[in-house]
């Protein structure tokens, strides 16, 4: 539920979920054609489902079913991990942490009944789309009280449990409060209490079978998995010996199991450890980009130095918890935390999962919900983050798939913000973290041919592209211009030419010269010469001392631009300062009324 920063772990073992998904395929039949909503982002070739999931963080049932079916089947997302759905602690305020304070295990749940999970559930497989529950197992509630599901019950005493079936100081935990003190102490890890929790005896039998029997009945509607709170405190024998007894699940494999293990701790409490029970959260995978998107995206040149095993990982930007603590990035970032979700899902560095919550003011609030607690329906841009719907994101699920199992290669960096890299020749991406737009030109590693920018566009049936496209010669390079905190992608699955809009662009600058002497604009786009002064629009004295010149310019598009001056000889005086900026609209024109400086 909530982690505790230690040192870095170990490298581990190869991941179960790609061949998980592989031997048990998505299910595809009973597909139903579907619509992509313009929020869902660019139409593409199709792909099969891939490994990306999407963690809807306290959605209720019905919007995860609605999200599998609009969105995340549509764009090629494979799986979807769902909020715990027992029943748990009701509490003034109904702080999110609710329902990870379970009571008992009927599906009662601040996010829906069970018959609404079971629809749920059901929806999304048709969607071609594996659901994984957020599943608490190593403890109960930390207070007395009433459950979501009228359940009136004091700590240690349940509808499942009695006294017995709970770790107890000091008997069992040799600190005499009861908590954790010692983080590299197996036997406080996971016999003493984790925040005030009720620590469940997983060494029971009884409770192994009470937990399995949860469990099983969740597969048995359909689930595929499980990410595993608390992991890290729960005993390696007894969360083996829970995961052995589980049913196969639908899809014919035993289920994926993802665990939460805080980072740090030797011996039997370093992540290493855990390699037999599942894969690994990566919080030095968050971390990591954290450092580098608000330091040097340069830095992520050797990014998987150091980091766990990239088949033993599933990585994220952000959680619910760390989205709290500030020790990642988190919605309130924009557009760097954007980029950050992009790199995530182009670097293909272990099983990505694309994070989307609700905004928050307290670290406690809870999500948008009825007076009784109850989770209302997702209303993005509402009070909620849909990060898995942002155009940019949703495209490079489909480009992640597309690329699946291509090395890194033919990368680039200048230094500081602006990075790019192939993916073997079935793809291309470069990352802009700057606050002004770059133009270079980048070796691709893609075949020469036109290629649709999916982030910024879709690929059509019929060849032309709806945004921009970037055009790569027989060398495999291709000169491009990424805008500031944005990104630029290309695969083989997205061929097509542009059929962007335009818009008139007006550079009327006041220039005093002499006779002879000519003023030009430059700047960032192709139009404007790419930085060339060979290249560069020629404007008109006709109204001296204003020079004008009106030039075709992408729409919704943010460039910089410069004037110059060419003497007779040839020799350029480019204009002092900075790169001046400018965004075109959508339509209409701009007028840029400039002095020289």
């Amino acid at each position: 539920m909530l982690r505790h920063a230690h040192d870095r772990p170990a490298r581990r073992r190869p991941s179960r979920l790609r061949a998980a998904l592989a031997s048990g395929a998505l299910l595809t039949a009973g597909l139903v054609p579907l619509t992509l909503t313009a929020a869902a982002g660019p139409a593409r070739a199709a792909t099969p489902s891939g490994d990306v999931i999407a963690n809807l963080f306290m959605w209720n049932w019905p919007s995860v079913a609605r999200e599998c079916t609009d969105v995340l089947g549509p764009d090629g997302y494979g799986g979807v991990q769902v909020a715990p759905p027992a029943d748990s602690l009701s509490t003034s305020g109904h702080p999110w942490w609710e329902v990870y304070q379970p009571v008992d295990y009927h599906l009662t749940s601040r996010m829906g009944d069970e018959s609404a999970f079971r629809s749920m559930v059901a929806t999304c497989r048709k969607a071609g789309v594996k659901v994984y529950v957020d599943a608490v197992i190593n403890h109960t509630s930390g207070v007395d009280g009433t459950s979501y599901g009228g359940v009136t019950y004091t700590k240690y005493a349940y509808p499942d449990y009695t006294d017995a079936d709970f770790h107890h100081y000091p008997a069992d935990c040799p600190q005499s409060d009861g908590q954790i003190h010692n983080w590299n102490d197996y036997t406080e890890v996971t016999h003493c209490e984790l925040l005030h929790l009720a620590d469940l005896r997983t060494e029971s039998a009884h409770v192994r079978t009470t937990l399995t029997s949860y469990l099983d009945k969740l597969i048995d509607y359909g689930v595929s998995g499980f990410r595993v709170d608390a992991a890290k405190h729960i005993g390696h024998e007894d969360l083996a010996a829970i995961e052995a007894q589980l049913h196969t699940t639908a899809d014919g494999t035993r289920p994926y199991i993802a665990q939460e293990i805080a980072p740090g701790g030797t011996g039997d409490l370093s992540p290493a450890s855990f390699e037999n029970t599942g894969d690994v959260l990566g919080f030095d995978y968050a971390d990591g980009l954290k450092s580098a998107f608000t330091g040097s995206l340069a830095s992520l040149r050797n990014f998987s130095a150091g980091l766990l095993g990239s088949d033993q990982e599933e990585v994220f930007v952000q959680n619910h918890d760390t989205e709290r603590d500030g020790s990642t990035l988190s919605y309130r970032d924009g557009a760097v935390n954007t980029l950050a979700t992009e790199f995530e899902l182009a670097y293909g560095y272990g099983t990505p999962q694309v994070y989307a919550g609700f905004d928050f003011t307290g670290k406690d609030d809870s999500p948008p919900a009825d007076a009784s607690g109850h989770v209302t329906d997702t209303t993005c841009g509402t009070g909620w983050e849909c990060t898995d719907r942002i155009p940019g994101v949703a495209a490079m699920v489909g480009w992640h798939d597309t690329v699946a199992g291509a090395p890194v290669a033919d990368w680039y960096d200048d230094g500081a913000d602006l990075i790019a890299f192939g993916r073997g020749g079935k793809g291309w991406i470069a990352l802009n973290n700057g606050s002004t737009a770059q133009q270079r030109t980048f070796a691709t590693g893609l075949p020469a041919g036109s290629y649709c920018d999916v982030i910024h566009g879709r690929a059509t049936a019929t060849g032309p592209c709806t945004g921009p496209a970037v055009t790569v010669d027989a060398a495999g390079d291709a000169t491009v211009t990424v805008p500031a905190k944005d990104a630029v992608a290309i695969d083989v699955a997205a061929r097509g030419t542009s059929t962007t809009a335009t818009v008139p662009v007006s550079f009327d600058p006041t220039v005093t010269t002499w006779y002879g002497q000519n003023v030009y604009v430059t700047g960032s786009l192709p139009a404007l010469g790419g930085w060339d002064p060979g290249k560069a629009v020629a404007l008109s004295p006709a109204d001296y001392p204003v020079w004008k010149a009106t030039v075709a310019l992408p729409a919704n598009t943010p460039f910089e631009y410069k004037y110059v001056k060419k003497d007779p000889d040839g020799t350029v005086e480019w204009e002092s300062g900075g790169n001046r900026t400018a965004t075109t609209g959508a339509s209409g024109g701009l007028t840029l009324n400039d002095t020289w400086k």
